[in-house]
């Protein structure tokens, strides 16, 4: 669905600066409240994760510098490596054109998936041999 707020904007001149607050309020969360986030290392820009923000997970995130995200398994908050120690330090946070998804460049400590490896996309789908090859360390 077209945000009208982010098409109003979109042929703003470049190095145009909008407020913060005004922007966060136009952002189109789903109807949970949640909008998809996209973890990339900010020196090689492997993309790392996805993952969902709800907007008290956005505000931690740019209060702290740390990329906190909301766990729908667990229905709480998720400051990334609060167990596991593999932090994600915020770089830049990026709103696409369409004001309903997030691009995060990371500094990424350790390893970004909970399986061990440096990326959550290890899978490899060959739609010709109608098969899947794992990849990845």
């Amino acid at each position: 669905m077209e945000n009208r707020y982010f098409r109003s904007i979109e042929n703003s001149a470049k190095g145009t600066e909008f407020p913060l607050d005004t922007l966060l309020a136009e952002l189109s969360f789903n109807r949970d409240g949640l909008l998809p986030v996209i973890a990339q290392d900010h020196v090689s820009r492997e993309v790392l994760m996805m993952a969902w923000m709800n907007r008290e997970a956005l505000e931690h995130t740019l209060a702290s510098g740390n990329i906190t995200y909301w766990s729908r398994s667990r229905a709480q908050l998720w400051r990334k490596g609060e167990t596991s120690g593999n932090h994600q330090r915020l770089l830049k946070l990026r709103i696409d054109c369409d004001g309903d998804t997030l691009l995060c460049d990371v500094e990424q400590v350790g390893p970004a998936c909970h399986t061990g490896r440096s990326n959550c996309f290890y899978l490899s789908v060959d739609r010709h041999k109608n098969s899947v090859t794992l990849d990845g360390e």
